[in-house]
């Protein structure tokens, strides 16, 4: 009996394969949208100066929703990718005749363990950038990203995201989201919070990684930053050092 008899004979008796685990959440993405733009034809883009070619790229890029979404890890929100920004921006670009080159990358890079003790890079990226016109003049426009990778990608990742920030901020694209003054609320007392109050919202799951920022500048201006409270493991642990520790676990997690 050949001995690939014998293996189909045996795994007739074997026990089942074990089930494939599900794939983790991902981010909910929508596919990019086909950009229809004329090009500038086979004269050019007009001659005009870097100043009025950007104005015109802004007259062009009239908005990008916030259409992609982020549901994984408690946590939900829509935004603008890089790709979703630069897929816009490319073609308008081109008809008007102006680039947008990085003169000068600045970067720092700081490492830490998440809380499943795994290795991550943080990476800050300070770019100038030159926007050139189509007659040649040129300004200069500086942004910064940030981005976090367990390999190494973090510095790319981090200059991408400086990107879109220059696009978004350079042109003004409106977001598409409700104008805040749309809605009216009547301002009540106000709530004293109180550091156990700052604890756990700090350890809800589902307050994001920019909560917790944002919760840090409120303790220091309420001058709780180093007020002490019972964390998770029941130890005592300044606010400061909480937010902290916690802001670092959440961007580990992708959060």
């Amino acid at each position: 009996m050949s001995s690939l008899t014998e293996r189909a004979e045996q795994a007739v008796g074997a026990p089942p394969a074990a089930p494939t685990p599900p794939a983790p959440p991902s981010a909910a993405v929508e596919p990019l949208p086909n950009i229809e733009i004329e090009g500038p034809g086979p004269d050019g883009p007009e001659l005009v100066s870097a100043v009025v070619a950007w104005s015109r790229v802004m007259d062009d890029i009239r908005v990008i929703g916030k259409n992609e979404k982020y549901d994984a890890a408690g946590t939900r929100y829509n935004f603008r990718g890089v790709d979703r920004t630069v897929n816009a921006f490319a073609p308008v670009l081109r008809r008007h005749g102006v680039l947008v080159i990085p003169s000068k990358v600045e970067t720092s890079h700081r490492d830490f363990k998440n809380s499943n003790n795994k290795i991550q890079r943080e990476c800050t990226a300070t770019i100038t950038w030159t926007i050139y016109g189509p007659k040649g003049d040129s300004f200069p426009a500086q942004s910064a990203g940030e981005a976090l990778d367990s390999a190494d990608k973090g510095t790319a990742k981090a200059q991408s995201v400086a990107l879109r920030v220059l696009l978004l901020t350079a042109a003004m694209v409106p977001t598409g989201d409700p104008d805040p003054d749309s809605t009216y609320a009547e301002r009540g007392e106000a709530v004293v919070r109180t550091p156990v109050s700052y604890r756990d919202e700090i350890l809800d799951l589902k307050t994001s990684s920019a909560r917790i920022k944002q919760i840090t500048q409120e303790l220091v201006q309420l001058n709780l930053i180093h007020a002490t409270v019972k964390n998770e493991f029941g130890e005592d642990e300044t606010l400061h050092a909480l937010s902290r520790r916690v802001y670092d676990e959440r961007l580990g997690g992708g959060q």
